[in-house]
């Protein structure tokens, strides 16, 4: 299992970063207590969907359960699991402005101040910060910079965080609200009025090697792949967590079957997570 630790100091971006490592796939939960972390992993182990990628919440709210935690640590990494730990801070000058701006109270100042809370913390919290992989002073960081950190700390395995759908739609039945780029191949031959192929769809093979084959098929999905392989890692870049990409032709049976399956086969030569989704492939009346 992929476990990323998110602790650090209060007012530091911890929420944030937990919401985005939510929006990057991640299942969350902040102030989990650390002496349950080993039964929580074991119970999405066993579980009948089981949970690939956790993301927990630490931090001076754990009392006395932070005692535990070195010997949790230990054993999550003894026991296989894929551990990175991402400590957050800021200068205490920021600390104060964003508890000011606020007006929220520290956890750890009770009847003190916020500076004697921030102080507190930093004792309580030392041992957390020299177990973390990564420091992350997040002064200067704007919501949008710290998910691109965060993106980057996180993806592994050549996973890429963006999760594409391919879906292949008929004009004649509207086209598809959800679309982020449309790509319409009503100029590619259209197979319907070929008798052998009209009662087929764009997933057999003689249709994808009648449309396909067309030759101003391959030219087409050449130039269409070096534009996304140009604009993909861009809209990573941006935050963007979902594409849909949608293709359609006159009935959504045919060519933009045939050419969605073909750009999801090349989408996923990238290492993104490609769904390929057809719209109008089953509807009743025949397409034209």
């Amino acid at each position: 299992m992929h476990v990323v630790i998110v602790t650090g100091l209060s007012g530091s971006g911890k929420s944030t970063a937990i919401r985005a490592l939510e929006d990057l796939g991640f299942y969350c939960i902040d102030n989990l207590p650390v002496a349950l972390i080993p039964h929580f992993l074991t119970l999405s182990d066993n579980a009948k969907e089981p949970i690939g990628r956790v993301a927990l919440g630490i931090d001076g709210r754990e009392g006395g359960f932070l005692d535990a935690y070195p010997a949790v640590l230990a054993g999550l990494r003894n026991s296989g699991h894929a551990v990175k730990v991402l400590y957050f801070e800021a200068p205490e000058n920021v600390l104060l402005r964003r508890f000011s701006e606020t007006r929220r109270p520290h956890p750890a100042a009770g009847e003190q101040g916020v500076l004697d809370g921030i102080r507190t913390e930093e004792r309580q919290l030392a041992g957390l910060r020299e177990s973390a992989d990564l420091v992350i002073d997040t002064s200067s960081y704007t919501v949008h910079a710290l998910r691109d950190v965060l993106a980057r700390q996180v993806e592994t395995d050549g996973q890429r965080t963006l999760r594409v759908t391919v879906q292949s739609f008929g004009y004649k039945y509207g086209v598809p609200i959800d679309a982020d780029l449309m790509l319409d191949v009503r100029f590619l031959p259209n197979p319907f009025f070929v008798e052998a192929l009209r009662d087929r769809s764009g997933t057999d093979r003689q249709v994808v090697e009648f449309v396909l084959g067309q030759p101003e098929a391959a030219p087409f999905l050449d130039r269409l792949s070096a534009l996304l392989e140009t604009l993909m890692p861009l809209y990573v870049r941006e935050g963007k967590s979902y594409l849909m990409l949608a293709v359609g032709c006159t009935g959504g049976r045919h060519r933009s079957v045939a050419v969605a399956e073909e750009v999801g086969r090349r989408l996923r030569t990238w290492d993104y997570a490609v769904r390929v989704h057809h719209r109008d492939v089953q509807r009743a009346d025949p397409p034209a």
